[in-house]
């Protein structure tokens, strides 16, 4: 599922770009996906862009401290909670985005999430509204996943 995200943020620019669903998965399968990753890929994008849609006004304007219930750590893993808080210190996200990021996270049904998946579901994410990363944080979403060593909080 994560190589036809991936693909799709590289191949069209913007997500208004993108053809409509059943031509699109027409395009995905004669490109070589599965039939079954395609329709599961579809199915969670849609789910992010209805959610990253949504208006939720005293969402973003939060300014408190995220507690994770125990599934929610056990399912994200450490190192994906501390990328989630260092991505929202940075102000590349929301409070708003990361409540999304981790329903689309929690929504893959893995644990734990690697860091890897995580960064391409906050990329799809940004993707979704039209926002771009700059080049640093790019950097840091595409880098190569250093499973070993999690980002440490200070």
């Amino acid at each position: 599922m994560f190589d036809i995200l991936v693909y799709l943020y590289e191949t069209y620019y913007r997500p208004d770009a993108c053809p409509e669903p059943a031509a699109l998965a027409r395009k995905l399968s004669a490109v070589g996906f599965d039939d079954v990753e395609i329709s599961e890929a579809l199915s969670w994008l849609t789910d992010l862009t209805e959610m990253a849609g949504a208006e939720h006004s005293e969402v973003t304007a939060s300014t408190g401290t995220r507690f994770y219930i125990g599934q929610e750590f056990d399912t994200l893993g450490s190192g994906a909670v501390g990328f989630i808080q260092f991505l929202e210190s940075a102000s590349v996200i929301s409070p708003l985005q990361r409540e999304i990021v981790i329903e689309r996270a929690l929504a893959l049904g893995e644990s734990p999430v690697g860091l890897g998946k995580l960064k391409i579901i906050v990329l799809m994410l940004l993707w979704s509204q039209g926002k771009e990363p700059d080049a640093l944080m790019f950097d840091d979403l595409f880098g190569a996943d250093d499973e070993q060593a999690p980002r440490l909080l200070h």
